[in-house]
């Protein structure tokens, strides 16, 4: 990884002027370019689109955008020539607003791929790609398990991995513990813990280890199609449910558990408590691709959230600021009970 803080070429020049303009349009909407540095049409057309919802929707919330930081950081550089570069860099955002008086801070970490070409003396970005898509998860990189294709079928063992279930081979109950799930939350929104296995499409992933963390019981039923699990090692091979890890499968299971780990659908945002969920449907399809965890609220009360994949801390619940975001996008608000 390189910092773009020791950049010496011309090219990295032109990154720096990127992400200053990305810092000044998300505070100024009306702001106009004062060097052309992007020639990419689509993420130009993209970009104006989002600024314009975002200027209504924050008058909306009656939020008054305050500044933007963004640290950008080279992580790998997959082709540099005299003439053109394609480099991964990684962009943490720091965003605050003030509501009511207050002031918030919000933080996101995206990863973008950007190609450049030497124009005369200067360099131009003609291709941005975001790497990690809130919109259009990669299923495919969700691990399965070998039975899933209907070969080298492992019986179903009743053991939990030991270091991330410290329950024995019983559910746990008792009283859910939000503060506890949020802090969990905060901790690892940034890096995953290491004790679990860490997906491309992370979100759901990192929203169960939340619950687990606010002693949600585990719902094992060995197979991957039913209950809320993950499971150990079983032949150097870590399994565990569809609903730990795929959005649409764990909006299945809350709709539908009786036992174990269960949550009842509300209506308002403000229903909402630290540790309860929303799942995303971006296209209204029925088809769930995206999942958060309550984390925090904002002066009038509403909810704020954490999330992977687009790793975000205290983002506004409606994600209307993402790319993934459009008319048809539905929510559901799961609000986790108090007792199990």
């Amino acid at each position: 990884m390189h910092s773009l803080k020791q950049a010496e070429k011309p090219w990295r020049q032109a990154i720096y002027i990127y992400v200053n303009q990305y810092n000044q349009n998300r505070v100024d909407y009306s702001s106009g370019l004062k060097e052309q540095i992007i020639a990419d049409l689509d993420y130009l057309v993209a970009r104006g689109e989002r600024q314009f919802r975002l200027q209504s929707w924050y008058k909306e919330r009656e939020a008054v955008p305050l500044k933007c930081e963004t640290r950008a950081r080279l992580q790998r550089i997959l082709r540099e020539t005299e003439d053109d570069v394609v480099a991964d860099v990684r962009l943490h955002s720091v965003f605050y607003y003030d509501k009511r008086g207050m002031t918030h801070r919000e933080d996101t970490i995206s990863w973008e791929r950007l190609t450049l070409i030497r124009d005369g003396d200067a360099w131009v970005i003609v291709g941005i790609e975001r790497i990690q898509d809130e919109r259009h998860p990669k299923l495919n990189n969700i691990h399965l398990p070998a039975d899933h294709h209907g070969v080298n079928r492992e019986p179903s063992l009743p053991f939990m991995n030991g270091r991330v279930y410290s329950g024995g081979g019983s559910p746990r109950s008792g009283r859910y513990e939000r503060e506890a799930a949020a802090a969990y939350a905060d901790r690892y929104w940034e890096t995953a813990n290491p004790e679990f296995e860490e997906f491309d499409v992370d979100c759901t992933n990192y929203i169960s280890q939340c619950l687990f963390a606010g002693k949600a019981p585990i719902h094992y039923t060995g197979r991957r199609e039913a209950g809320w699990w993950y499971k150990g090692y079983v032949n150097k091979r870590e399994w565990w449910s569809f609903s730990w890890a795929v959005s649409n499968s764990f909006a299945h299971y809350l709709n539908n558990s009786s036992s174990g780990l269960r949550a009842e659908q509300v209506e308002r945002p403000e229903q909402l408590m630290l540790g309860d969920v929303i799942v995303y449907d971006w296209d209204g399809d029925g088809a769930f691709q995206h999942s958060t965890v309550v984390t925090a609220f904002d002066a009038e009360g509403m909810p704020l959230v954490n999330a992977h994949t687009v790793s975000s801390r205290h983002r506004f619940w409606d994600y209307r600021d993402s790319y993934a975001w459009n008319e048809n996008t539905k929510y559901r608000l799961y609000h986790i009970p108090d007792y199990f």
